[in-house]
Formats: C-alpha cells, structure tokens, sequence
C-alpha cells in the first residue's frame, strides 16, 4: 500500500488587465484549476507582494495591446524572476480582435518570448479577447467606432488548457 499522499498544489494565477477581459480568463482558468483538485486563486498582477513561496506554481496572463503584453504582467515577471526562475511558470495572452486564437495556435508576442526562453516556460497560450463599448482609452474607442469590437474569447480552449496544467501539476 503506497502511504504517500499526493502532493497538494497552491497556484498563483496572476494576471495584468484593462479592461477586465484577461481577468475573466484567469478567473476560467482557477475555476478549473479548483475544479481539478488544485487550489488556486487569482490576482492583479500589479498587486501582489511580498515573493512567493507560498505557491507550488504560477500562472502569469496578460492583455495584448498594440504587440506588447500588459504592463502589470511584464512588472510581475521582472519583479519575480528569481522566484519565478524556480517553480513551473506558465503564461497566456489575451488580445486578438478576431477569431484567430480559437482557429489555430498563435505564436508570442517577442517579449512574451523572451520570457519564455528566459525562465524556461512551461507553456503559453494565446486567447482570443474582448473589447466592448465602455473600454478604456483612445485607441480602443477607435478600434470600436471602426466596428471591429466584440468578444472573441473561447472559454473552451481556456478550459482545455488550464486541464493540461492540473494534469501536469498532478505529475509531478
């Protein structure tokens, strides 16, 4: 009889956000996550302190703006680096106008990249995202006066992913 009990996994899932889209998918991803039997909770990426010892892994997403990931995102993965250089580091995009995410895999952004080379990734997706009457900023209220807002998230694809991470996370 094996005496040994599985390992129990705390995921931080951080995520940098404008408008509110890429929280919603960080938010889908813990909900499968916990869903899975690992416990994971969500934060502003621009909010979280102190380092982070207290996670087994970490899930770090950002909002895509003009090919560049949030602010709050690339700031949490400088801050952390040492930390995140040793535990299982994941990351996701958010940000296409269109249904290109949902149709096939879309490489990173080139600083994403470099984050993925740099700490030695685990994985990256890149979601379809969401931008509606409301959003901050200028360019979006241009992008939306030009017609090309809406809601391209597939919150399938953000579930199947976010298995592919627990079923990992129970691996190890």
């Amino acid at each position: 009889m094996n005496d040994r009990m599985p390992v129990a996994h705390r995921v931080l899932v951080a995520y940098g956000s404008k408008n509110g889209s890429t929280a919603e998918i960080a938010q889908a991803v813990a909900e499968v996550l916990r869903k899975e039997g690992v416990t994971a909770q969500t934060r502003p990426a621009g909010l979280v302190t102190g380092d982070l010892t207290e996670y087994s892994a970490v899930i770090v997403g950002g909002a895509l703006y003009a090919g560049r990931w949030h602010r709050d995102a690339r700031r949490f993965v400088r801050r952390h680096r040492r930390a995140l250089s040793r535990l299982p580091l994941w990351l996701f995009s958010s940000g296409p106008l269109d249904a290109s995410a949902a149709e096939r895999d879309l490489p990173p952004v080139p600083g994403v990249r470099r984050v993925e080379v740099r700490l030695d990734v685990r994985g990256h997706a890149t979601f379809g995202g969401r931008l509606e009457q409301g959003a901050k900023g200028f360019v979006a209220r241009m992008i939306l006066k030009s017609g090309k807002g809406g809601d391209f998230r597939d919150f399938e694809q953000v579930a199947v992913w976010a298995q592919r991470i627990a079923r990992e996370l129970e691996q190890r």
